[in-house]
């Protein structure tokens, strides 16, 4: 059973908190996000049990579940097939593919929680899309991402995603396209732009001071 006790009909888009949710999983019950106080975690959907590129996910989900976990990062899989499914499943990959599934897989037989979270779209069917939630410590979530079914998930998009969320939020600064191995800018990070005036002249004079790498007021990289 899956239950949501969240009424908004509105779905959860980024700076939104997520929803209160409780759900069935291959792990037993759980509510989210309170079941993940105090950790990031990643809710991912996917069309739907035994099917190639699904099972290509979970697989490489599993096998970089250690680096999630080393940013303090969960990960929640999630279909509308059923808990038996899921299962067998599961059973299967670590039987054919030698890869044991560590992370808990909601069964959302109703789609009530795919519904909520925008999973299940119109034009895709009744199955759910490949939808990414990066959700942080403070049940906010951060990111959203989607695939259609024909189209595997980059995980290292997903991982440098996180990374550069928790930098930006530790130092306060943003990430640059392709993070942390941009082209012409390598590992740097941006600083935030000045709202003022006065606020931009300071910035090339702290820029000079602590030595950043100032393009502009505007456009100012620092090593972290």
């Amino acid at each position: 059973m899956t239950e949501d006790t969240d009424e908004s009909p509105r779905l959860s888009l980024i700076g939104d908190q997520f929803p209160e949710l409780e759900v069935t999983t291959t792990h037993g019950e759980k509510t989210l996000p309170d079941d993940y106080a105090g950790e990031w975690f990643i809710l991912f959907s996917h069309p739907g049990d035994f099917t190639p590129v699904c099972t290509s996910e979970f697989v490489a989900f599993e096998q970089a579940r250690e680096q999630f976990e080393d940013m303090n990062t969960k990960l929640i899989g999630l279909s509308v097939d059923r808990i038996h499914s899921h299962i067998k499943w599961t059973e299967w990959i670590d039987d054919e593919l030698d890869v044991d599934i560590g992370f808990p897989i909601i069964a959302d037989e109703s789609g009530r929680v795919g519904e909520r979270l925008g999973m299940i779209q119109p034009n895709a069917g009744t199955s759910t899309v490949r939808a990414v939630f990066i959700v942080d410590d403070t049940a906010t979530i951060r990111t959203i991402l989607y695939y259609p079914a024909e189209v595997g998930r980059n995980i290292d998009e997903v991982l440098r995603a996180v990374e550069a969320l928790q930098t930006s939020d530790e130092n306060e600064v943003a990430t640059p396209a392709n993070w942390p191995e941009n082209d012409t800018f390598g590992d740097q990070v941006l600083l935030p732009p000045p709202g003022t005036e006065a606020d931009a002249e300071a910035r090339l004079e702290e820029a000079e001071e602590k030595g950043y790498d100032a393009r502009d007021w505007w456009f100012t990289l620092r090593d972290l």
